[in-house]
């Protein structure tokens, strides 16, 4: 799914308009009874409804909501915060429409059991927020009551700028027809709470011939990437992965990856562990193969290394000159992709000439803390994004930033933002599952695009799985193998 700014949102309203013979009022409604839908579906009429009206198209979706809502049973009233003179012709209209048992009410003596739906403000904010409008947010933010936003949470800039602004703390958003580029960044996404993300029949030809650097990953790409398996394959068929990881006292995380890759659908697995740690592995794995090293730390290769048919390395191996020397001679030694994650990366950080030796096609797995040893500090999400889309060109290597709504970066610069996950997987380990099955898809026949956002995708559904069973606070690294 394409992830569009908020002006090409607002040609792409005008061009729906112009070319399918639907006027401003009708597209309105069209989305308003989506969120009209949605809201049916997932509030009970037990909860009186108040609407925070703003004076653009984003007030004008929220008295038809009311509106819609009013004649669907439910107790809704509304908070007007300019004139009637002040507002758009739009909401003007539906102001007109609203039924006289809609009351107009405010957020003083609010009860505890009343839903917010804040539509004050939606994607065509530039700047910071101003009165009346900052009292009203800063209310809001204060109060224990539920939060509904139509489209964005009020005060958020659809794409960058978010780091001082204020804005509506949601626990749910209802985005129409895509997400918004500042929903899956940090300096802004934990406002939106839950994202929902409702189609209200925006031009098709528009949105296929719109030109963007940013995609949201979804089951239906997912579902078009995915491999097929012969009936009469055999374990030759699907590849063989290697994984380097492990040192003295780290066996953990190699076991994580390890499982991982078992889980990948993969032919063969072989970890390359120190013989010290080796018992646990193959406790825990016994369909693993394992190659060992004499050192407690990887310091060799692999007998004939190139024979894999995809190497990860760097989970749990340490920093010791001796690995950092090896390192170098893998990179230097294999001609295929390799998943680079964890101490590899920082070894990589501190050995700035290495990053020449890291084949192209590549995937590297930072979390922040990686990233900024990577690419340096940053001033704003802009730069960020930036820095990454350029490293990622000069690697010829696609780059993940871990967290969350993960970023799998591409050389030609395209993004994809992951739709899967959660915050339980904010847990040591959880970064070694997901290299090893990466390494696996690679090896299972998966080009480096799709192992990169077919593997962050499977990792954070397993994620939502495990959560589901163990909630987030009590489900571990561990569990999300199981659900991959």
């Amino acid at each position: 799914m394409k992830i569009l700014t908020g002006a090409q949102i607002k040609e792409a309203d005008r061009y729906t308009i112009e070319n399918e013979a639907i006027s401003s009022i009708e597209l309105m409604e069209r989305a308003s009874n989506s969120i009209a839908q949605w809201i049916c579906n997932n509030v009970e009429k037990d909860y009186p409804l108040l609407f925070l009206i703003g004076k653009g198209n984003n007030g004008g979706d929220g008295l038809a909501v009311a509106r819609i809502l009013y004649h669907a049973g439910y107790n809704c009233s509304v908070s007007m915060t300019f004139d009637k003179e002040q507002l758009t012709e739009e909401c003007r209209y539906n102001l007109d429409r609203l039924p006289s048992g809609v009351a107009n009410s405010g957020l003083e003596n609010i009860s505890g059991d009343t839903v917010i739906i804040d539509s004050l403000l939606g994607t065509g904010v530039k700047g910071a927020i101003k009165e009346p409008l900052l009292s009203i947010i800063d209310k809001v933010n204060s109060l224990p009551n539920r939060v509904i936003s139509i489209d964005l949470p009020s005060g958020m800039i659809s794409e960058y700028g978010n780091k001082n602004q204020k804005i509506v703390k949601a626990d749910i958003t209802l985005t129409l027809e895509f997400p918004k580029l500042a929903m899956l960044l940090p300096e802004a996404g934990e406002y939106c709470g839950e994202i929902k993300i409702l189609p209200i029949g925006l031009s098709s030809q528009y949105i296929f011939n719109e030109k963007t650097s940013y995609h949201y990953i979804t089951p239906g790409f997912i579902g078009e990437i995915k491999l097929t398996r012969d009936k009469f394959a055999h374990k030759g068929t699907y590849g063989h992965a290697l994984l380097i990881c492990g040192s003295k006292g780290m066996a953990g995380a190699a076991i994580l990856a390890t499982g991982g890759a078992l889980r990948s659908g993969c032919g063969l697995v072989t970890t390359h562990i120190p013989a010290e740690e080796r018992y646990a592995v193959n406790m825990v794995y016994p369909s693993a193969i394992l190659s060992m090293d004499d050192e407690s730390y990887f310091s060799d290769l692999p007998t004939n290394a190139s024979k894999y048919s995809s190497i990860g390395v760097g989970c749990g191996l340490g920093q010791a000159p001796q690995t950092a020397d090896a390192l170098k001679q893998l990179l230097v030694a294999v001609y295929k992709p390799v998943v680079i994650d964890a101490d590899a990366l920082n070894i990589i950080s501190d050995h700035y000439k290495m990053r020449h030796n890291i084949p192209a096609g590549s995937i590297l797995t930072p979390h922040i803390g990686e990233l900024k040893r990577l690419i340096g500090e940053w001033n704003s999400e802009e730069e960020k994004m930036e820095q990454v889309k350029r490293l990622a060109a000069n690697l010829k290597s696609v780059i993940i930033v871990k967290g969350a709504h993960s970023m799998v970066c591409l050389p030609d610069g395209n993004c994809y933002f992951n739709s899967t996950g959660n915050s339980g997987m904010a847990k040591g380990g959880s970064g070694d599952v997901l290299t090893g099955y990466i390494t696996g898809l690679l090896a299972r026949g998966y080009n480096s695009m799709h192992a990169a956002i077919l593997g962050v995708y499977m990792h954070g559904l397993a994620g939502d799985k495990a959560a589901k069973k163990y909630g987030i606070e009590g489900m571990n690294s561990s569990d999300l193998i199981k659900y991959l």
